[in-house]
């Protein structure tokens, strides 16, 4: 799918939705069940959405505090000399990071990652800090989540 094209979903294409969020292990026959349409129908729309790019893949959801990931933090990242998607680049390599946006305000960008502990946060950020047009960092600890789902519709 291009970028910038908005896909448009009907109530049934929704509700397929709703039902592969709550478990991407739904059978199409146990989500027709669900929605009362036909397994045709579920299957027809599901390889639509795929391939519009709406559907990018299926997986687990982990609990991040379970595998032992206790601290996440937001990152601001300014960066000079017009460097910042080659630095966006570097940053998003590193397994530690969630998410790397590019936001508008006093930072270039917003990096959002995931420590066992502070000794690997602070590797992170030394690494962050020893890029060649990093200018700054400014991080943020949560300290509690009070909502983490980026499973929208």
């Amino acid at each position: 799918m291009c970028k910038g094209i908005i896909v448009t979903l009907n109530e049934t294409d929704k509700k397929i939705l709703e039902k592969l969020l709550e478990d991407a292990r739904f059978s199409s026959r146990q989500i027709a069940k669900k929605i009362g349409v036909s397994v045709g129908t579920v299957l027809s729309r599901i390889k639509k959405m795929e391939e519009k790019g709406l559907i990018k893949g299926y997986s687990a959801i982990l609990d991040q505090e379970k595998l032992g990931y206790q601290l996440t933090v937001l990152t601001e990242v300014t960066v000079s000399k017009g460097k910042l998607v080659e630095m966006e680049n570097e940053i998003a390599k590193n397994p530690n990071v969630c998410g790397v946006y590019d936001v508008t305000g006093l930072t270039d960008a917003v990096i959002i990652a995931k420590f066992k502990n502070r000794e690997e946060l602070g590797r992170f950020t030394k690494y962050m800090l020893s890029l060649p047009y990093l200018e700054r960092t400014n991080t943020h600890v949560v300290l509690t989540t009070v909502k983490e789902n980026f499973r929208l519709l």
